[in-house]
């Protein structure tokens, strides 16, 4: 099949290499798992905060009416929950996207 043939039907080419409808589909893929993963996190985080202090987190920490200890603490578990659980979605959404499709994992140098 040739290189012309390939974007047209969208599937790879023989170097393994996604075509660009699949690098697209998975990026949305992986982006839709991510922003789940963040909105659980989010719930999450929000719960355990309940749970430790007896109250709700500051839905503005940068206020001068919020504590330093609270808004510092406050913004470490959700941004920290968030950006794990974003992080792991998406390595597991592409890790599912290769092995369903068959492809191989590009890897990006540096």
């Amino acid at each position: 099949m040739s290189k012309a043939a390939d974007k047209q039907s969208g599937t790879a080419s023989k170097s393994g290499a996604p075509s660009k409808s699949e690098s697209i589909a998975l990026k949305v893929y992986a982006s839709v798992a991510a922003v789940a993963a963040g909105i659980v996190a989010r719930k999450v985080a929000e719960k355990m905060w309940v749970k430790t202090t007896g109250k709700t987190p500051p839905d503005e920490p940068e206020s001068p009416d919020v504590h330093w200890a609270e808004a510092v603490g406050w913004s470490l578990l959700s941004g920290m929950s968030v950006a794990v659980a974003r992080l792991l979605a998406t390595r597991k959404a592409t890790g599912a996207w290769h092995r369903v499709s068959a492809q191989e994992p590009v890897t990006r140098s540096m």
